[in-house]
């Protein structure tokens, strides 16, 4: 029986633990979008704690931040991301371009600032539409008026253009090897103001933004992989907000199954504890039932080794009566050891009354009943004496002390 349980533990085991390795291997399987390399989120954070454009370009790339993943050009080292701007009245538009190669760049997000006519300022983070697909936007709410909006509408001010290029960066920079997606995720959260809201929206709200990033658009990787846009790498699914959605409620299904999954082992290693805690019951109950059978058995066997030797003794002195008292006194003796033993007081009150009786009468005794009297004692050390044992004896003792002392008896009598 334990073998068959070990058995069963050890496949619900085996079961859990594939469970759980199919649950790592499909999530691992989603992570794999170019977009997951940088989040926008963290891009807005650090712009508003940016004291102009070129502090930003800096807080972009400082590999302390490693605010950036993105390896286009898979030599390992990821990308740097120049600025630049461009202004037309009151709206900014400034792109963030991966440096590929020389003369090669690609353009990963936008940032448009406009202002009003009340003096209001609106901020849209756009991903570019290769690499997040269409329409993905933040639009950061700031808990203090960043710093860089009184930059920008100050008189004689002149756009930002990144003087770095393929080969010719800032002395702070170095590049650093990115990181596996799901350690990025982790890391990324530190660097995003949590003070601040990200509010994400699917419309762009300068119209001329739109039409000054049409002109100044950077696409080479996307020229060198025209297969890989968004719309082709992830089937009917228009942007990453959609994406993330999509993923979060296949995480959610994949968890109730491990749940359930984990539910049912968890079901059958409680039966399988059922089981032993109900094995182990059985064998408490039965354990006892066999000591004392045993214990009876053993007693038994002692008791008839008694018997046989006091059976002997008695034959060789030639007592017939003082035979038979022995045997019929040690006969109920061995019915009594599986009796109860609440009645060992009364039973042992009878004995001593007995034994009085017999020395009363030691002196009227042949030498063969006091040879067999020892052997009559070590019986007080037995288990539990019936009640209706006891009564049996003494008539039987008392019976057979005017058989041996018959004379003497009966002129008392008289007398």
């Amino acid at each position: 029986m334990k073998t068959k349980i070990l058995t069963l533990a050890l496949f619900a085991f085996l079961f859990a633990n594939e469970t759980n390795a199919q649950d790592v291997t499909t999530v691992n399987a989603k992570n794999s979008d170019i977009s997951d390399n940088l989040d926008l989120r963290a891009v807005a954070s650090i712009f508003g704690d940016s004291e102009n454009l070129q502090d930003f370009e800096r807080r972009l790339n400082d590999p302390k931040n490693q605010i950036s993943n993105l390896d286009l050009n898979y030599d390992r080292q990821v990308d740097y991301l120049r600025v630049i701007e461009s202004v037309e009245r009151n709206t900014h538009l400034i792109i963030l371009q991966a440096v590929l190669e020389k003369d090669v760049f690609q353009d990963v997000a936008t940032i448009e600032v406009e202002r009003d006519n009340n003096n209001n300022v609106q901020v849209q983070v756009v991903g570019d539409v290769y690499m997040y697909g269409s329409n993905y936007i933040y639009e950061p709410v700031y808990v203090t008026r960043p710093v860089i909006f009184g930059v920008f509408w100050v008189n004689a001010y002149r756009p930002y253009y990144s003087p770095y290029y393929w080969n010719y960066y800032p002395g702070y920079y170095y590049g650093w090897a990115p990181y596996p997606v799901y350690r990025y995720r982790n890391h990324i959260h530190v660097h995003i103001h949590e003070h601040n809201t990200y509010n994400y929206v699917n419309v762009r709200r300068s119209e001329r933004a739109v039409a000054m990033h049409s002109t100044r658009r950077a696409n080479g990787y996307e020229r060198q992989h025209p297969n890989e846009s968004f719309t082709r790498r992830n089937n009917n699914i228009s942007n990453r907000h959609e994406l993330v959605q999509t993923r979060n409620a296949e995480g959610t299904r994949t968890n109730t199954g491990v749940r359930n999954s984990n539910a049912a082992t968890a079901t059958r290693n409680n039966s399988t504890a059922t089981t032993r805690t109900n094995t182990t019951r059985n064998n408490s109950n039965v354990a006892p039932t066999r000591a004392e059978s045993g214990n009876v058995r053993g007693t038994g066997a002692t008791r008839s080794t008694q018997v046989r030797t006091e059976t002997k003794s008695v034959k060789a002195k030639d007592a017939a009566p003082t035979r038979s008292q022995t045997v019929r006194t040690s006969t109920p003796t061995r019915n009594a050891a599986v009796r109860p033993a609440a009645s060992t007081r009364n039973n042992s009150s009878s004995q001593r009354v007995m034994s009085e009786r017999v020395n009363s009468n030691r002196n009227a005794t042949p030498p063969a009943v006091r040879s067999s009297s020892p052997t009559v004692q070590p019986q007080r050390s037995t288990p539990a004496r019936s009640q209706n044992a006891t009564p049996q004896r003494t008539q039987r003792v008392e019976s057979s002390s005017p058989r041996n002392n018959g004379g003497s008896t009966r002129g008392g009598s008289r007398g």
